[in-house]
């Protein structure tokens, strides 16, 4: 089944924040892709910093401004939570076709919305599922999905893990890249950058998704001081880290891991959220993506990075073991720096690095976001007629 190729949908998109974490920008390519196909959608997230999102879509927007949140993870999740269902309940949900969240704070407010008559269904899109300590917490992640009606993911794996243990049945919709953005093209852009992020002579590896537990930071610190051993003029980049969640315990182990590197740390640049301007350069400046998480949903800078032209360092798990075939990327074992340190050897090998850069491309041609949209509609054609059944 499929919507009519005349029927217009209005759609509220729902996702946590306006930074550039991977969910949001899925969620922001997304609504762009549907929006060039003819459907009027509007990109909706909690905005306490008034300036919007971290770039400007090309579709509708609503940056709800809503007071600071509480530092405490859980209190902050209830505040953001709240304050989605005021917005609504102030504006109103009856201008939209269909509601469709992208995570725990937008899937909750659509639960209540729901319970209280002011939403008949919603759609979620389950990118990964986390383990949190607070029991409070899980519950309103379980919440978040259970209450919903019809439901994506963005990888196979995930698509199972909803199967064996919730019964729930998704469609997997993947993930883009846009190729025209993120290409292999050198201009004098990446020298500025470069200048301005003092790099100097030397292989650079690019680790991007901050410094978090789940993106496997402290063994990439770990396994760029062995491999400093071989390559004392490796230079390593931290980017990213805009995160809603509460990592202090754990900044402040790296931070004392980073310290007892002596003179290696001065080669690792931590330079936090970068303008999204300046990403694609990012990648260009780098000789390699170094990405050994130990959970993801599907890994959207793997595709970034490939269609820069640039090879990958991956963990051997799933989901990167569904979409990447085993000459297509250098595999590591997340758990173990050595063989992460080796990966990242094996990448500046030259007759190695064209191979894979060659490949990178080869893949990255497979995933665009008009059929990652495409993949919504038929579920979006059955929540409507369900809807108005």
């Amino acid at each position: 089944m499929s919507l009519p190729s005349h029927r217009t949908l209005r759609i509220a998109m729902l996702t946590h924040s306006t930074n550039p974490r991977g969910g949001v920008v899925h969620a922001m390519q997304l609504s762009e892709a549907l929006t060039a196909l003819g459907h009027d959608v509007v990109l909706h997230a909690p905005d306490a910093k008034g300036t919007g999102f971290f770039r400007t879509p090309s579709c509708g927007v609503a940056c709800i401004a809503v007071p600071p949140a509480p530092t405490e993870m859980t209190a902050m999740v209830e505040q953001r939570m709240a304050d989605y269902v005021d917005y609504f309940r102030r504006t109103g949900t009856g201008g939209f076709d269909l509601f469709h969240a992208h995570d725990g704070i937008s899937g909750n407010a659509l639960a209540t919305l729901k319970a209280e008559g002011l939403v008949t269904r919603f759609a979620r899109t389950v990118h990964h599922i986390d383990q949190f300590a607070d029991p409070r917490l899980m519950a309103l992640q379980d919440r978040s999905i259970d209450k919903a009606d019809v439901f994506f993911t963005v990888s196979a794996h995930w698509q199972k893990i909803l199967q064996d243990r919730r019964g729930i049945t998704s469609t997997v919709v993947g993930n883009g890249v846009d190729m025209e953005r993120y290409a292999p093209t050198w201009n004098g852009e990446q020298t500025a950058l470069r200048d301005r992020l003092k790099l100097h002579a030397g292989p650079v590896f690019l680790s991007i998704g901050g410094i978090e537990a789940r993106k496997n930071t402290l063994g990439i610190l770990e396994a760029f001081r062995q491999l400093r051993a071989v390559r004392p003029d490796a230079q390593l980049i931290v980017a990213g880290g805009a995160s809603l969640l509460d990592h202090r315990d754990y900044h402040e182990e790296f931070r004392s891991a980073l310290a007892a590197l002596h003179d290696h740390a001065q080669a690792v640049h931590i330079i936090g959220p970068v303008p999204d301007a300046d990403m694609p350069n990012l990648y260009r400046l780098a000789d390699a993506l170094v990405f050994p998480s130990l959970k993801e949903g599907f890994g959207l800078v793997v595709l970034e990075a490939m269609a820069s032209g640039i090879p990958v360092i991956v963990p051997s798990i799933a989901p990167f073991t569904e979409y990447l075939g085993t000459d297509e990327a250098i595999w590591c074992d997340p758990h173990h720096p050595a063989s992460v340190a080796e990966a990242m050897a094996l990448g500046l090998i030259p007759e190695l690095r064209d191979r894979l850069i060659q490949r990178g491309l080869e893949v990255a041609t497979r995933f665009s976001w008009p059929q990652t949209a495409a993949q919504h509609l038929s579920t979006y054609a059955t929540m409507m007629e369900t809807a108005h059944a």
